[in-house]
């Protein structure tokens, strides 16, 4: 049973958060995980959140054990601060589902 998180982002740098995700995919495939679907968003009709959203997302896990594992891995957590710190402005968390 995969677990799934679906994420809305504030991406504010296209290439530095692109860069994120290139040098984050090895590692990310290392623990089994992927993308489900990924989306630009232009509009958003309604929110829980004042952060603004222009980015949404699905990543997968094959368990609880290798999210927890990947999110505390040591060259994930570099490449984070590289790139991600500096092209993201808001996360959030929308769901987390087993599917």
């Amino acid at each position: 049973m995969a677990i799934e998180t679906l994420v809305g982002l504030q991406v504010v740098d296209e290439e530095e958060y692109q860069m994120f995700r290139d040098e984050m995919m090895p590692i990310l495939k290392s623990y089994g995980g992927g993308f489900i679907y990924d989306f630009k968003v232009s509009e958003v009709l309604k929110s829980q959140t004042e952060a603004p959203i222009n980015r949404v997302f699905t990543i997968s896990f094959p368990s609880q054990d290798s999210r927890d594992l990947f999110f505390s891995n040591d060259e994930y957590l570099k490449v984070r601060q590289k790139h991600f710190e500096k092209s993201v402005t808001n996360t959030t968390i929308i769901a987390t589902y087993e599917r």
